[in-house]
């Protein structure tokens, strides 16, 4: 009797001190948390808008977490497909762009929402505010940049919509163009490279603030831009906000503890949430693939179309 409970008392110790051990297990699994970081605004913007989820995440994870910040979308895309990156903020579009190829790849978990709590955005065409150009109608010959074949509101909805309001991007524009991201597409109009481009914006707020959020909000924030040198003369209809993603096989306490820092950010520190999300919002709003069946859709016309 007494063996038998001595033997009952070591079983039972070994149970709990295993516990921790098991709990260790993912990290061996993923020793670190890689993060993409989409193009779109220069490298070191990028790292420093998202230095403080660097830290946060490391902490409460406790592995270390690196950014790779891409020179556009594909590299994000295809290191997300590849397993060579585990986490990334997407735009609508490159999300498609992994499904497509892969739909076991990630799992869309997040969105950022706005300053209404509406959970889409909005694409919208500039040129300079000396140009004389006021209206799509003047853009008839005259050149646009879009900012990056897998953006949603750099390319996707904008070539979409121009479709479908009869306008044929290859003989209506005199040139398109990429501008190697949607800070760089801006830069070029201003210097004349390009008659217009096209950009995303959350469509609330002041424009002549650069709204609430976006590319050009985030253009005046870092110094870059003044909003009385352009001309919004083009919007898009709603789009859905781009996903935060993780993938499938991240290990289940891992992906626990990256969607609690998502939960918990807007209230525990609002600077690192504007910082990271463009601009201002009312914290983030969980989605799955369902939220954007309609751009998956509409990105496997575009390819077909090609």
């Amino acid at each position: 009797m007494i063996r038998s409970t001595l033997i009952a008392m070591i079983a039972a110790s070994t149970a709990l001190t295993a516990v921790p051990a098991l709990a260790q297990d993912w990290r061996a699994e993923m020793p670190v948390l890689r993060i993409g970081l989409l193009g779109g605004e220069n490298e070191a913007d990028r790292l420093r808008n998202n230095a403080c989820m660097q830290e946060q995440l490391a902490e409460r994870l406790g592995v270390p977490v690196e950014l790779f910040p891409a020179p556009d979308y594909a590299g994000v895309i295809q290191g997300l497909v590849a397993g060579q990156l585990d986490y990334a903020g997407l735009g609508a579009s490159a999300y498609a762009a992994i499904y497509l190829q892969d739909p076991e790849a990630v799992e869309p978990i997040f969105v950022a929402s706005e300053a209404d709590g509406t959970t889409g955005y909005i694409a919208v065409m500039y040129t300079r505010a000396d140009s004389g150009i006021t209206s799509l109608e003047d853009m008839q010959g005259k050149s646009l940049a879009y900012a990056d074949p897998n953006s949603t509101s750099g390319f996707l909805v904008p070539q979409f919509e121009l479709k479908q309001a009869g306008i044929d991007d290859a003989t209506y524009f005199s040139e398109t163009g990429f501008g190697g991201g949607h800070e760089q597409a801006v830069i070029a109009v201003l210097e004349g490279q390009y008659d217009a481009g096209v950009t995303w914006a959350s469509g609330q707020g002041e424009e002549s603030e650069g709204y609430t959020r976006g590319n050009l909000r985030s253009m005046i924030n870092n110094g870059l831009l003044n909003m009385a040198d352009l001309r919004i003369i083009w919007k898009s209809g709603t789009i859905p906000n781009g996903p935060y993603v993780v993938r499938k096989d991240m290990p289940a306490e891992a992906r626990a503890i990256i969607e609690e820092w998502h939960e918990t950010l807007l209230a525990s520190d609002p600077a690192c949430y504007q910082s990271v999300t463009a601009g201002e919002g009312q914290g983030f709003v969980r989605v799955d693939h369902a939220f954007y069946e309609g751009i998956v859709e509409m990105r496997r016309q575009a390819v077909a179309s090609r």
